[in-house]
């Protein structure tokens, strides 16, 4: 299917289509940024929902695809999702992601309905993102996902990683500016080092200085991302006010301890952690808000 390049100003939440229009640019109370659009029917995308696809160019030539997915009206916050494994969901221009159990990435419409909108990120030409999350090179690729996510709408920014996309966000977040990011929320992250060869504590967790939450399944059975680190990964982050959060349960379907399909992954769990984490988020804004 041939996707449609178009423009949209998202004012205090609200998607306007103008056909077109390219590039991102900035007026007055309103941001526009040029994106792939295709007409969801009901069945691809629910009632009140905007999705978009961006393609970001980077320094030295090449992009960052992402997938915006939100609510049309009444935006309460964006979180930057960066996926585990190899970090590749396969998203088309079309919005589609050929490779969504991720759980930053299945959770997207649970997110939506809380009023969250998310950005997605894809790994970068669709190959493995192992062993670089935690460079500063990509540290550079986080800030032109954030500038992007502020474009959108004029809420707060979080960032959130789950197992290798843990190294993502906190990287993300030890590069920030002041009051850039609301927080950072780390999800059985690969805290052992592994094949990828880099661990969150690879990437700065002495420079985070938003609010962070670390959390981690009691039932977490992945051998790179135990629950027993997850003060270690707190402490780590010693300018930061962190909050350690354990969870419990869980199912398998994967033979694989580090599968999306598992503890690690929060399978069947999925409502009683963003629940939680949504807790926290709106303690860690109050927070933020006095300081």
């Amino acid at each position: 299917m041939n996707s449609t390049k178009l423009a949209y100003r998202f004012i205090s939440g609200v998607a306007w289509a103008a056909v077109g229009l390219s590039g991102l640019c900035a007026s007055t109370g309103a941001h526009e940024m040029s994106l792939y659009r295709k007409d969801f029917s009901p069945a691809s995308v629910a009632e009140g929902i905007t999705t978009a696809v961006r393609d970001l160019p980077l320094d030295g030539g090449g992009y960052q695809r992402v997938l915006f997915y939100g609510p049309k009206d009444g935006m309460r916050g964006i979180i930057v999702m960066f996926p585990g494994g190899t970090g590749d969901v396969g998203i088309e221009r079309d919005g589609t992601i050929r490779h969504d159990d991720n759980f930053v990435v299945r959770t997207r419409e649970l997110w939506a309905q809380r009023g969250y909108g998310v950005v997605i990120v894809d790994a970068i030409g669709h190959q493995s993102m192992r062993g670089k999350r935690s460079a500063l090179a990509y540290a550079t690729v986080t800030r032109e996902i954030l500038a992007f996510a502020h474009s959108v709408s004029n809420v707060p920014v979080w960032v959130m990683g789950t197992s290798q996309g843990s190294i993502a966000a906190m990287n993300a977040a030890s590069h920030t500016e002041h009051r850039e990011l609301a927080g950072v929320m780390l999800t059985e992250s690969v805290s052992v080092l592994g094949k990828s060869q880099e661990t969150v504590f690879d990437a700065h967790p002495q420079d985070v200085r938003v609010p962070a939450l670390i959390v981690a399944n009691r039932d977490d059975r992945c051998w790179v991302a135990p629950p027993s680190k997850a003060n270690a990964i707190a402490d780590a982050m010693r300018n930061a006010p962190s909050t350690v959060l354990f969870v419990e349960g869980g199912t398998t379907q994967s033979s694989n301890a580090c599968s999306s399909l598992s503890p690690h992954g929060y399978w069947g769990i999925d409502d009683k952690v963003v629940g939680e984490i949504e807790n926290w988020m709106l303690g860690a804004s109050h927070f933020r808000e006095r300081s």
